[in-house]
């Protein structure tokens, strides 16, 4: 990493990042849905009419790689933070990454993370090592809140899952065993902590960075009891309206406090719908849920709102994961490392409305360490296919090709008459993969001290 940056002046903007988990494209009201899922959005709706809407945000395969990708600008297949694996096992980013806790933190930002983490959950790994200042949340994923409700359930052989909380240079804390009432309750206190860290902070003049990995809608899908029978809908739609209205909470907390001109506030999720049932979700007008390739897994909700600096409209302009690390980095004036190849590009141009167009034109697709499939403008090519997960993979011999625009359920190749859009789909590929021959990846389950090399 070049040298650290300034410290932040005093009109540096605050920075708000809400992530939901396993959000689809088609909940919302604002993205089609709400309503018509029986759970009415408005707080997020109107937050999404103050600001930019992308419909052509993507992510990466579900819950680790996103996380990976967003924290360090990074595909996963580099930092090789590939998957979710089972508490105990080597997992999550290495040291060597330089997240975006650090980043802003060198820039003279407060940093604090409420919410689930999922990208190391031993000493050295855990988020107020990372660049953090403050955190409370939990190291992995909802679905352990189910473990001790579960017959057979063995502590001795599994880790009991707990909610933790750690600050920076003191050890994480167990605070709650994460079971099914905390998994109702936690996100209500991630709001509690995110709103008392903020008004922390305004006391004290200080540029604040609150990254807030919300845990719905992610499986058990169960909503506090002060929504539990609010829609009639079932707990799905319940936890929706939950969730909406936690997003006002701390819409309403930067309002109140007279932020909202210079706070950044963002609202993403890490990845497309729940394929199980009963807590599948939806993803609109594509098709495909997470840990496949489908437009349904990588296009997910993203709304900035920044009144004076990012114009309100909508756009179907691409935008990838990765370049939220970029863009917030630039905004906040820190410095990007420049030891290691950073796969976001700077978007702050396209968010300011200086032009309609994305700073990118496509990116590559990988499930853990195989390239699925990759998208150049409208046009998307698959060399692996798996339309739901656990029916495949197929390895195509020849891939196919669809055009998104006239085709967004990915029903019809279109490889023959249009062969053309193999070239700059191929060509994506090709510059990809030279530029992980020059920096092998990090394996999955790298040591702490692990250096990367480079050829």
């Amino acid at each position: 990493m070049s040298s650290p940056a300034s410290p932040a002046s005093s009109t540096t903007p605050n920075i708000v990042l809400i992530l939901a988990d396993n959000l689809g494209w088609g909940e919302l009201g604002c993205y089609g849905g709400g309503v018509l899922r029986g759970a009415p959005t408005p707080r997020i709706d109107a937050l999404a009419a103050e600001g930019l809407r992308l419909t052509n945000f993507n992510v990466e395969s579900d819950c680790v790689p996103t996380r990976s990708a967003l924290m360090t600008g990074r595909h996963p297949i580099r930092t090789g933070a590939l998957q979710s694996v089972p508490a105990g096992l080597p997992q999550g980013i290495t040291p060597w990454e330089i997240t975006l806790g650090q980043l802003l933190s060198a820039r003279g930002y407060a940093t604090a993370i409420y919410g689930k983490w999922h990208l190391g959950d031993r000493p050295g790994r855990y988020p107020h090592e990372r660049g953090f200042d403050e955190w409370y949340g939990i190291p992995r994923t909802t679905n352990e809140s189910m473990f001790t409700s579960t017959p057979g359930y063995d502590p001795a052989v599994v880790p009991m899952p707990y909610v933790m909380e750690g600050r920076r240079g003191e050890p994480a804390k167990n605070i709650a065993v994460y079971d099914l009432e905390m998994r109702r309750k936690i996100d209500s206190q991630l709001i509690e902590r995110s709103i008392d860290f903020m008004q922390r902070q305004v006391k004290a003049k200080q540029p604040f960075f609150t990254y807030v990995p919300l845990t719905q809608l992610h499986y058990p899908t169960l909503p506090h009891h002060d929504f539990a029978g609010k829609t009639g809908a079932g707990e799905f739609a319940d936890s929706m309206v939950e969730m909406d209205a936690r997003v006002g909470q701390l819409y309403d907390f930067i309002e109140q406090q007279g932020l909202r001109d210079n706070t950044v506030f963002i609202f993403a999720s890490d990845n497309g719908p729940e394929f199980r049932r009963p807590w599948r979700g939806t993803a609109g007008m594509w098709s495909g849920t997470y840990h496949t390739a489908m437009e349904g897994a990588l296009r997910v909700p993203f709304i900035v709102r920044w009144p004076g600096r990012v114009p309100a409209r909508v756009s179907n302009e691409i935008v990838q994961i990765t370049d939220i690390y970029t863009t917030l980095a630039r905004i906040a004036g820190a410095t990007l490392p420049v030891d290691r190849p950073i796969d976001g590009v700077d978007q702050c141009d396209f968010f300011f409305g200086k032009t309609e167009k994305s700073a990118r034109e496509g990116f590559v697709y990988f499930i853990k360490d195989e390239l699925r499939a990759a998208k150049w403008r409208d046009w998307k090519m698959h060399v692996v296919w798996e339309a739901e997960p656990n029916t495949g993979p197929i390895h195509l011999e020849t891939p196919w090709v669809f055009n998104l625009v006239q085709d967004p359920k990915e029903e019809t190749d279109v490889g023959t008459q249009h062969s053309w859009a193999r070239r700059p789909l191929r060509v994506l590929i090709q510059e990809f993969q030279l530029s992980l021959k020059a920096h092998p990846p990090i394996p999955p389950g790298a040591p702490d001290d692990y250096r990367p090399t480079t050829v």
